[in-house]
């Protein structure tokens, strides 16, 4: 395996992963179709998807996670350390989408921080 590959599938993973987050705000959370269909029958799997999803935004559920996986990425070394910093990304993207951005955009920057930090010789 080349060593940039997993760099490079990184990169490729992330924007899709936001783009996910987005698609799922804007056609899942804030879509008028939703909200009457949920409105109208709530008992729907769809509705009560939807309705947890709010509780997790409303609780900063994804944003809390986010910050604190990072925090730890930032103090663990070696590949364990990087791995909990992509993890923190995969909480802090779909944070940013869905209104949790006050504490995702820390929690994002101190991950991105964590991945770039040179090795020591």
């Amino acid at each position: 395996m080349r060593p940039r590959l997993p760099l490079v599938m990184l990169l490729i993973a992330l924007p899709v992963w936001l783009a996910v987050s987005y698609g799922l705000r804007y056609g899942f959370m804030e879509d008028p179709q939703w909200v009457g269909a949920c409105a109208a029958e709530a008992t729907r799997w769809e509705c009560q998807l939807r309705s947890n999803l709010g509780w997790l935004i409303h609780f900063r559920v994804m944003g809390w996670a986010a910050l604190v996986t990072s925090v730890i990425a930032f103090f663990v070394r070696g590949r364990f350390g990087s791995g909990l910093a992509v993890l923190a990304l995969l909480f802090g993207l779909p944070a940013l989408a869905l209104y949790n951005a006050s504490l995702a955009v820390f929690a994002v920057v101190i991950a991105g921080l964590r991945l770039v930090r040179a090795k020591k010789a």
